[in-house]
């Protein structure tokens, strides 16, 4: 059997998480699909892959070996592109994971942008705030907002992300503009359940002093989105990473409240698996990412 051949079936059954699907893609029979991974695991006498009827995941040596397995074909990949004359082209399907809030104007017209400069790149966008296993469900790219960013993966600094606070024009007409720190902790707050802002450090600009914001929220969601939508609708006050409401701030649909205060800075991180050679699709998106932040000054 083409162990070569058996190699792209296992990577191929990793990504899609599924026998079927990856049987589909490579034209081969799903039984076909299951011999060779039984191929593989035979000739390095251990175990790959769980599976039942109804779902699979990697084992432990699972996980290295795919490691292993895509960069061994990323590098054949290349070595046959650099053999046949042609350069290092962005293209092919990159699947990158990011938050949320990346649904954002900002971040939209920018990987619009991404496309126009790379056509012949695929963009396969997953928004979560959950932490997704790169290797296990077959990303090439994470961008990850984390202070402790994981130490199985390779970290390329981005950027610093500010939160604001912010309300809607209406909610302060009902229930006024808070001046200070103390004022923002008698009013109604819209918080998230997937990290804890209940108690936010309010740092002064220029004094450097800083004052510890209680909230207590009045309402929660798992859903940065829906935190700004909830806030929009004059829900009360939230606190939002700044690219996720620069329209609105300047469209005034969205007040930003203590500006001479900061509230958090997080850090954006561009994680990815370690391998010696990036592909020229992950490569070229973290440098156009680098690039468009250097240029907005946010």
């Amino acid at each position: 059997m083409d162990t070569l051949f058996s190699l792209k079936v296992f990577r191929q059954v990793v990504q899609n998480g599924s026998f079927t699907r990856a049987a589909e893609q490579l034209g081969i029979s799903t039984a076909m699909a299951s011999k060779h991974v039984s191929h593989l695991e035979n000739s390095i006498q251990a175990k790959l892959l769980h599976r039942n009827s109804r779902n699979l995941h990697l084992t432990e040596a699972g996980e290295e070996y795919y490691r292993q397995c895509s960069y061994a074909l990323d590098t054949l990949d290349t070595a046959a592109q650099v053999a046949a004359g042609g350069t290092d082209i962005p293209q092919g399907t990159l699947r990158v994971t990011m938050p949320l809030w990346f649904a954002n104007s900002l971040l939209s017209r920018w990987l619009v942008e991404y496309r126009r400069r790379y056509p012949e790149v695929t963009l396969d966008l997953v928004l979560d705030n959950r932490h997704i296993d790169l290797i296990a469900e077959g990303f090439d790219l994470a961008l990850r907002v984390a202070r402790t960013p994981s130490p199985s993966l390779i970290i390329k600094p981005l950027a610093k992300i500010e939160f604001v606070l912010v309300a809607s024009p209406d909610y302060l007409a009902e229930y006024g503009t808070p001046a200070t720190p103390e004022e923002v902790m008698n009013h109604q707050a819209v918080l998230p359940t997937y990290t804890d802002m209940r108690h936010l450090n309010a740092v002064c600009k220029s004094s450097g002093e800083t004052t510890v914001i209680d909230l207590q929220p009045v309402m929660q969601t798992d859903n940065t989105l829906m935190i700004r939508s909830l806030v929009k609708a004059g829900g009360g006050i939230g606190c939002q990473p700044v690219w996720a409401v620069q329209k609105d701030l300047e469209e005034g649909s969205l007040v930003r409240l203590l500006p001479d205060y900061t509230m958090m800075c997080e850090q954006l991180n561009a994680a990815y698996i370690d391998r010696t050679f990036l592909s020229a699709k992950v490569r070229s998106f973290i440098d156009f990412l680098n690039e468009k932040i250097s240029q907005s000054h946010l």
